[in-house]
């Protein structure tokens, strides 16, 4: 590890079945974006990768090496000597013994992840190697210097030479589903959520999304009542006290106290991974 960038994380699959003593999974952000790269070197698709922060990743091959970037698309070099070569996400790329691949900033999407053949081999944690910031488990973030195992590589061979990917969109929109405390809002809270524009603020973190926009009321009967605290899921709307929308990322609590008016449907929950502060959001009405 020549140079780590603003923050990069060692990440897999997560820790799942740990909630019951308040461990929450974890594991990508993004999680298609890390199974797509290990998909395209042949790994198991939750092996552990790298999560890079907006690019300013240097890493240097210590031996031939097979490895994908997927994600957020940045402009990416590899070293060979004195030749430079620029190479693209989505697509395997061998690696030479002494090679030194660079990840720049992507110009949208906010996490890219590269994956190497045979997965990045730190010990695992309550079985995962995944980096939880929340709980404080898992490998610390990655420094330069470090140097980091690979396992071996699985049996087979790789049969990708390129995968087409959706590029992250202008204007995010996120399909939801009624929460499971409709009834604590307004009668036109769910359709006021559906029908408001929301930028994604600066104190966004893997814990949530935190939106700035048009406020959610309580129903009269639930101003300033406390609600117990209950299991959380990730893509989870919650709404504080403030009114603001909190939608739930990787490494969220496993309780919340405030009440949850909708949850983002499955397939969409990777795209708040890619969102930066300022980006624009919207919510639909999820389809079946």
């Amino acid at each position: 590890m020549l140079a780590p960038g603003l923050l990069t994380l060692v990440q897999d699959d997560g820790r799942p079945g740990w909630a019951h003593v308040g461990v929450g999974r974890a594991g990508a952000a993004d999680l298609g974006a890390l199974h797509l790269a290990n998909r395209l070197v042949g790994n198991d698709e939750g092996a552990a990768g790298l999560e890079v922060l907006l690019g300013g990743l240097q890493v240097r091959a210590r031996r031939p090496l097979t490895v994908a970037l997927a994600g957020a698309p940045a402009p990416t070099t590899v070293r060979r000597g004195s030749l430079v070569v620029p190479v693209g996400p989505h697509a395997p790329l061998e690696l030479a013994a002494g090679d030194v691949l660079t990840l720049g900033t992507p110009v949208r999407g906010l996490r890219t992840y590269l994956a190497v053949r045979g997965g990045v081999a730190v010990p695992p944690v309550l079985g995962s190697r995944s980096s939880d910031r929340l709980a404080g488990l898992g490998p610390e973030p990655l420094t330069a210097g470090e140097v980091l195992p690979v396992g071996p590589a699985p049996a087979g061979g790789i049969v990708v030479d390129v995968a087409p990917v959706r590029p992250v969109p202008d204007v995010a929109v996120l399909p939801v589903w009624p929460g499971p405390h409709v009834a604590w809002f307004g009668p036109h809270a769910l359709s006021t959520l559906r029908t408001s524009s929301y930028r994604v603020t600066p104190a966004t973190d893997r814990t949530a999304l935190r939106l700035g926009g048009t406020t959610l009321r309580r129903a009269p009967e639930h101003e300033g009542r406390e609600l117990a605290p209950v299991g959380l899921v990730r893509g989870a709307v919650q709404v504080p006290a403030d009114g603001l929308p909190v939608v739930f990322g990787a490494d969220h609590p496993v309780t919340g106290g405030y009440p949850v008016l909708a949850v983002v449907a499955g397939g969409a929950v990777d795209l708040l991974a890619q969102l930066r502060p300022g980006d624009p959001v919207r919510f639909a009405p999820a389809r079946r």
